[in-house]
């Protein structure tokens, strides 16, 4: 790592903003780094898999950099950078929603879900679930419960009404309510069998 890469690293954060704005490679690059893994996660939750995930992030940090001239120091960063990762992810799922088959619409059971089960999972286990969901149902679950947005901003994000936004939300919990259930009859029956050998 050469000094000037060494000196970057330990700017204050204005600084560092400064220079991402001005078109410093270094300084672009630092910030990729430092909310590469964190970003990832978020843009994660509204795909299926790592390669959109990944193009999501790409979009949405050249956004980022676009933009940052736009970014008010009194708010958090971080906050604003999720905001436009979790709008990318949005402009994403518009663009793909002709192509998405919400065959999946059917009610799941009506499986009674023990708590205990849920915090026995892992959160890997739990997003991979999550993942498992209709891109339409997916997005709702992700904008409502993880990134609180209400069914009225959900509906305006998705162009679909309040109604569908908290129909599909009953449906995405019924529906990982009767996966993870199933999960856990797995494991069980899995742990029961390798006991009686």
């Amino acid at each position: 790592m050469d000094i000037a890469h060494r000196v970057k690293m330990n700017e204050p954060l204005e600084e560092l903003l400064a220079g991402c704005i001005r078109g410093d490679r270094i300084c672009q690059k630092e910030l990729y780094q430092k909310y590469y893994g964190k970003m990832m996660a978020v843009c994660y939750r509204y795909t299926n898999n790592r390669e959109d995930a990944r193009d999501i992030f790409h979009i949405g940090i050249m956004k980022v950099f676009k933009n940052l001239h736009n970014y008010q120091p009194s708010s958090s960063l971080d906050s604003w950078i999720r905001r436009i990762m979790i709008n990318t992810a949005i402009d994403h799922y518009r663009k793909h929603k002709k192509h998405n088959n919400e065959t999946d619409l059917e009610y799941a059971s009506n499986t009674p879900m023990n708590s205990h089960i849920v915090e026995q999972m892992s959160a890997d286990e739990i997003l991979k679930l999550v993942q498992r969901l209709s891109p339409g149902y997916r997005a709702v679950f992700n904008l409502y419960v993880i990134d609180g947005f209400t069914h009225k901003e959900i509906g305006e994000k998705l162009n679909i009404s309040e109604g569908t936004s908290k129909s599909n939300l009953s449906k995405a919990r019924a529906k990982l309510q009767t996966w993870i259930c199933e999960e856990h009859d797995a494991t069980h029956r899995l742990r029961r069998t390798k006991e009686e050998r």
